[in-house]
């Protein structure tokens, strides 16, 4: 190319990376100035399997200190997760103090980079000179066991919402991915429960739950209530797993949030397929094996079961687009005060789209929302406000 030429090129090329650079100036200096709620974060989950120092980079997690600074976020939920199987073997309340343990020490180990938060009220306060701020939000109300103290027992821990179920039915509630429903509805201890959580201040999650379950706890609630991490089912017809339509206007009529999450297996289609397939088909193995348990027969391998599954249902991928798309839709459904974010970071085996890998990417999406048109004052709901919002109605509420 003559020397012209190549000085019109590169002027061209100028020309256009400029704007782009731009705008991703403009998305970092809104990502780090708004105050950004992330309320469902894996990461306790991963310390009791594997302990990492949280605190100096991790690089096998995608939540730590460096990365947050990095992204921008401020308050991220600490997700207490308990499976139904030690809600069967009893080991749930155990399990659930472990990982609060894990937090404070987290915080204790670095006073000057985390700090436990236990109320809106304290965010500005508590997140000077840059600290990450971690509640503690319960996936799966297990712990309670059938003791309704043991609400107020979670509530001195710090604990501030519970899911109150998660992949099978409970003492509570149903599941949405269970096929066979339970208590069509919330059990007379989870209506207990419900009430105490209103008592005390508790954000009700009600992601996981199946549908009847979901409505009579937004019925039953006398505040608002929260998805921590729904998408919606709009995307994924048949995935109960995600929030219909019907549910989200009753999470919005009560001045709660529905809280979108970016993994893989919420937001791409086929991927949700596969994973409402995967509870199906351990359903039935789970029946099977109980078959052949009282024929006094050999019980099917499980781990033979879980690699022929993984074989032949390689991981499916997703996009940053996606997340929009389902940030766009719920704008649209409930308007903008009802809707934020809940990533399921450390939760999700590292299925996310590309540009949200970790806890630092929160610019990408800021840049995202601002190509789509949203103004800052509505990303700043969308980040954050529109949660800590519900959560202060939510505490104002306690004890009335």
């Amino acid at each position: 190319m003559r020397p012209a030429l190549l000085a019109v090129a590169l002027l061209a090329a100028l020309a256009i990376a400029a704007p782009a650079a731009h705008a991703q100036d403009a998305a970092t200096r809104l990502d780090h100035d708004a105050v950004i709620v992330d309320t469902h974060v894996d990461a306790p989950g991963i310390l009791m399997d594997k302990w990492a120092d949280l605190g100096v980079e991790a690089k096998d997690r995608e939540f730590d200190y460096p990365k947050a600074r990095a992204g921008g976020l401020d308050v991220a939920f600490m997700s207490i997760y308990t499976s139904p199987k030690q809600d069967d073997d009893g080991s749930a309340w155990q399990v659930a103090n472990a990982m609060i343990d894990g937090v404070e020490a987290l915080a204790q180990r670095h006073p000057g980079k985390f700090a436990v938060l236990t109320s809106p009220r304290d965010v500005e306060r508590l997140r000077a000179g840059g600290r990450v701020l971690l509640p503690l939000g319960m996936e799966n109300g297990a712990p309670l066991g059938d003791k309704l103290d043991n609400v107020r027992f979670f509530f001195e821990r710090g604990v501030r919402y519970i899911t109150l179920a998660h992949s099978a039915n409970n003492r509570i509630a149903d599941s949405a991915y269970a096929l066979e429903k339970t208590w069509n509805g919330l059990s007379p201890f989870g209506r207990e429960v419900v009430r105490e959580m209103n008592r005390l201040g508790i954000m009700v999650d009600v992601s996981h739950l199946g549908d009847a379950s979901a409505k009579e706890a937004i019925a039953l609630s006398t505040v608002p209530v929260i998805a921590s991490h729904s998408a919606f089912r709009h995307f994924t017809p048949g995935f109960e797993r995600n929030i219909s339509d019907e549910i989200a206007r009753l999470v919005a009529a009560k001045g709660g949030v529905i809280q979108v999450p970016f993994g893989t297996a919420f937001i791409n289609p086929a991927s949700a397929a596969n994973t409402q397939a995967h509870f199906r088909a351990i359903n039935d193995f789970n029946k099977r094996n109980a078959e052949l348990k009282a024929q006094g027969q050999p019980e099917l391998d499980r781990k033979a079961f879980d690699k022929a599954w993984d074989e032949a249902h390689p991981p499916l991928q997703s996009t940053l687009a996606q997340v929009l798309d389902q940030l766009d839709y719920g704008v649209k459904l409930v308007g903008i005060d009802h809707v934020g974010i809940g990533s399921d970071f450390d939760g999700v085996d590292g299925e996310l789209p590309p540009e949200l890998k970790t806890v630092a990417d929160f610019p990408h999406l800021v840049a995202g929302l601002q190509a789509r048109g949203y103004r800052d004052a509505d990303i700043r709901k969308l980040l954050g406000g529109n949660l800590l919002r519900a959560w202060t109605a939510i505490e104002a509420g306690a004890g009335k």
